[in-house]
């Protein structure tokens, strides 16, 4: 039913998506890009639903998670993390992907939707501890797309893979512009 009303709410926000994820990957991590708007959480939920990716879980402030929405946003596959605890959350994630058949989970690299010059790496971190491939999922206001790359496999060189995937989103519009990638 929400699948339906979310290929509504696409239509009449005259929104599409470009999806070149092989259907036989069955573990990896999205990084959603350019993270500028509160919009985007909503733009999230549409796309998921519209390309069968109810299973991928999303990363989200601990705050969230408080009452009277925190069972909102856990019943819609939020996972609450404590931004203080850097290299435990990393360790805990990639554990998921070691535990639970299947893990998927989608994070937004700038942690914030404002402008910042410099990316958390912690996804980059899990995708080399868990051995899983990034998926980019590029939210493009300008084009009114959201379009999800074929996997990236990390090399293991942070900066060169990092720079590489910035590259990837700089052309991309988010719904504020000036707090996007740079």
């Amino acid at each position: 039913m929400f699948r339906l009303f979310s290929l509504l709410m696409f239509r009449l926000l005259g929104w599409r998506i470009e999806d070149h994820r092989p259907r036989d990957l069955d573990r990896y991590i999205v990084v959603v890009a350019p993270h500028t708007s509160n919009w985007d959480f909503l733009i999230g939920l549409f796309t998921r639903s519209i390309a069968r990716m109810g299973d991928v879980r999303y990363l989200a402030k601990r705050e969230l998670f408080r009452p009277p929405f925190g069972a909102v946003f856990r019943w819609l596959g939020g996972y609450p993390v404590d931004r203080g605890q850097k290299n435990q959350l990393v360790d805990q994630v990639a554990d998921l992907f070691r535990t639970e058949p299947g893990f998927k989970i989608a994070i937004t690299p700038e942690g914030t939707r404002r402008r910042v010059d410099t990316w958390k790496t912690g996804f980059y971190h899990i995708a080399v501890k868990a051995k899983v491939p990034i998926i980019l999922a590029a939210m493009d206001y300008g084009r009114k797309c959201v379009s999800f790359s074929a996997p990236f496999w990390p090399t293991g060189d942070v900066d060169a893979d990092v720079e590489a995937m910035k590259a990837h989103f700089r052309p991309v519009r988010g719904r504020n512009p000036e707090q996007g990638v740079h």
